[in-house]
């Protein structure tokens, strides 16, 4: 399956832009100003942020701040991981 996402606003670790975003299954294949590629899937990102290749490993879990407390824990917070078949 391929993704591709349009006129959304790019930030890698160097760059901040406006363009379009072609998955190829679960890589990044192509970045440009307009791409005009089939799809299986068609995102509208404009106006959204778009962190191609971009993980987030900071988590806050069982965690109080602030006088509040997270809302997952262990086991919610890393759910998705199981689902996949990973471990976290």
């Amino acid at each position: 399956m391929n993704t591709l996402i349009k006129s959304g606003r790019i930030v890698t670790a160097v760059d901040d832009y406006i363009a379009d975003i072609f998955i190829d299954g679960e890589s990044v294949t192509t970045i440009g100003k307009t791409l005009d590629m089939e799809a299986d899937v068609v995102i509208d990102a404009a106006g959204k942020l778009v962190f191609p290749g971009g993980i987030d490993p900071h988590t806050h879990m069982e965690l109080p701040f602030g006088g509040t407390h997270s809302e997952d824990d262990f086991f919610t917070g890393t759910r998705a991981w199981r689902i996949l078949g990973k471990t976290a």
